[in-house]
């Protein structure tokens, strides 16, 4: 055979391409970057068809505030998360998406814009605008942040499949229910968005997609979600059209993790997508197979036994590592037996995405380092770049064959809630920024549960100052009324700024108001004379 710097043959060249030919038309290897996308068929209600045998869904989910609260309620999480993992049944494809992916900075700074109202303050409004987009540019808005939960069964066709999946998600929902975190299943226009936006990490290019389409050409959904190109011909790294990208496993050799692993994966400012792919191991095949072990060891004990009564050494004395896989062996064992633990294995995959190869190569370093920390090792899949980022798509399709067989509680540690974000659109006013992930909190009180609120603090911790900002930014931002109580006077000379109303009560003063004043408009339901002669008579009660 000839070496790799051998130059081939004429009849060679003929064979090979005939090969490569042949490999192309049997659907072995992908043609165009439509083809490298790795599922079948997608239905408008969100069930997907990955393979021959395996439909898959997606359930999107919100983020909790688990780094502040109380150790109680990070334990009360914990259990939560646990249960929701043994719900998992063993004929089940489960998949944590983690998705930190660049948007659109126009549109997002669109998110902070104060239109005039041309009453005066449009200067004002500019000023505020300015601060805004500064504050911005600060945190780490420009990412945004999603998280999904994707999983599949194994079905001859979607009208079988269709059911099951819908079982399985009421009950999957339920359990996130009861950790507080709100979710909700993706159709598939939802599927393809998300989709769109991997293979678009830019954030510039929007999804033109509808139904109509698919059906009037014939195509699949595949051609309006695929990049420009693929380039997978880098052993390390790869390209979504002017994108570099590099696609990693996180290598679990650590005996202890902290729940803090993945939220310090997904606070780096950089674009990148985990993914933890999860197949639960059926309980009884798992303690068979421990016990096999445990019959290996103790069969290893007993030779190295026999080796030390030969040798005329003392029999006790055995190899420091026998005793240690013993021991954890026998622990193994009793957690899946005696404390409703369950066997899962577990890849943990990390694709980075940057403009440049150098950037690229920092943010991968980053996430070493993150990785170094918590001591495990984050590994680049030499030449199985590919697979590691089709495999990172959330289509509950696994590709790298590195597993690590983690138990609920080890698999739980993987906490994926760090804080829950505030970031409303419309007629949102500025409250801060959030302490732990630096992002703007952007709040519209009239649509939020309680629209109430309560400026609390010790004196002179600024309550009045929190009180006249909110005042101040509610009338440039909305167009809503604005009383204001003040017995102290001290609001007067805000309210002459922005040009409004000033009405002093006071035994000098020459305003007064007039209990007996009424409409026709006083009283919608009621007669507006019955009311009013009952608020007097309550008035003179009272005086």
């Amino acid at each position: 055979m000839a070496g790799p710097d051998a130059k081939l043959t004429a009849a060679e060249k003929r064979r090979v391409k005939r090969s490569i030919q042949k490999a192309q038309r049997d659907g072995k290897i992908p043609r165009d970057a439509v083809q490298t996308i790795p599922y079948r068929e997608l239905f408008p209600d969100g069930l997907m068809q990955v393979n021959d045998k395996l439909f898959t869904k997606t359930l999107r989910f919100s983020d909790i505030n688990y780094e502040l609260a109380q150790p109680e309620d990070k334990e009360q999480t914990f259990d939560g998360l646990c249960d929701f993992y043994n719900a998992l049944d063993s004929s089940m494809w489960a998949q944590m998406s983690f998705l930190n992916l660049r948007a659109n900075l126009i549109d997002y700074r669109k998110s902070v814009t104060v239109p005039g109202q041309g009453d005066g303050c449009d200067d004002v409004r500019r000023e505020l605008e300015t601060i805004l987009q500064a504050q911005l540019a600060k945190g780490n808005n420009g990412l945004i942040k999603r998280k999904y939960f994707t999983f599949g069964i194994e079905a001859d066709s979607g009208q079988a499949a269709r059911p099951r999946v819908e079982r399985i998600e009421a009950d999957l929902r339920n359990h996130l229910k009861n950790m507080g975190v709100r979710s909700e299943p993706l159709s598939g226009y939802d599927r393809l968005e998300v989709l769109h936006g991997i293979f678009h990490p830019d954030g510039r290019e929007k999804l033109r997609f509808n139904w109509d389409a698919v059906v009037n050409t014939g195509l699949s959904t595949k051609p309006f979600i695929a990049p420009s190109s693929f380039d997978f011909r880098g052993g390390r790294t790869f390209k979504i059209g002017g994108m570099w990208g590099a696609a990693s496993f996180l290598q679990i050799g650590a005996s202890q993790l902290n729940d803090r692993v993945l939220s310090d994966f997904l606070n780096l400012d950089c674009s990148q997508i985990v993914t933890i792919h999860i197949k639960a191991v059926n309980q009884q095949e798992a303690i068979k197979t421990i016990k096999r072990k445990l019959t290996d060891i103790e069969k290893t004990k007993i030779e190295e036994q026999k080796k030390a009564v030969r040798s005329g050494y003392d029999m006790d004395v055995l190899p420091p590592d026998l005793i240690t896989y013993a021991g954890e062996a026998q622990t193994l064992l009793n957690s899946l037996q005696s404390r409703d633990e369950r066997m899962f294995l577990a890849t943990v995959l990390i694709v980075n995405l940057a403009p440049t190869r150098g950037q690229l190569e920092n943010d991968v370093f980053q996430a070493a380092s993150v990785a170094q920390k918590h001591n495990c090792a984050l590994k680049r899949l030499d030449w199985q770049q590919e697979q590691g980022l089709m495999s990172s798509l959330p289509l509950g399709l696994n590709q790298i064959e590195i597993q690590r067989g983690l138990t609920t509680s080890s698999l739980a540690i993987f906490v994926p809630f760090t804080t829950e974000e505030l970031f409303m659109d419309g007629e949102a006013l500025y409250y801060g920024i959030n302490a732990l992930s630096s992002n703007l909190i952007m709040a519209d009180r009239k649509r939020l549960k309680n629209p109430n609120g309560l400026f609390l603090g010790v004196p002179g911790s600024g309550k009045s100052f929190s009180a006249k900002r909110e005042i101040a930014n509610a009338f440039l931002t909305t167009k809503d009324d604005i009383i204001i109580t003040d017995p102290e006077a001290e609001y007067a000379p805000l309210v002459n700024r922005l040009g409004g109303q000033v009405v002093q009560l006071s035994p000098v003063s020459t305003q007064y108001v007039n209990p007996m004043d009424i409409n026709p408009d006083y009283s919608d339901e009621e007669n507006p004379l019955t009311l009013k002669s009952d608020f007097i008579l309550s008035l003179c009660e009272l005086i």
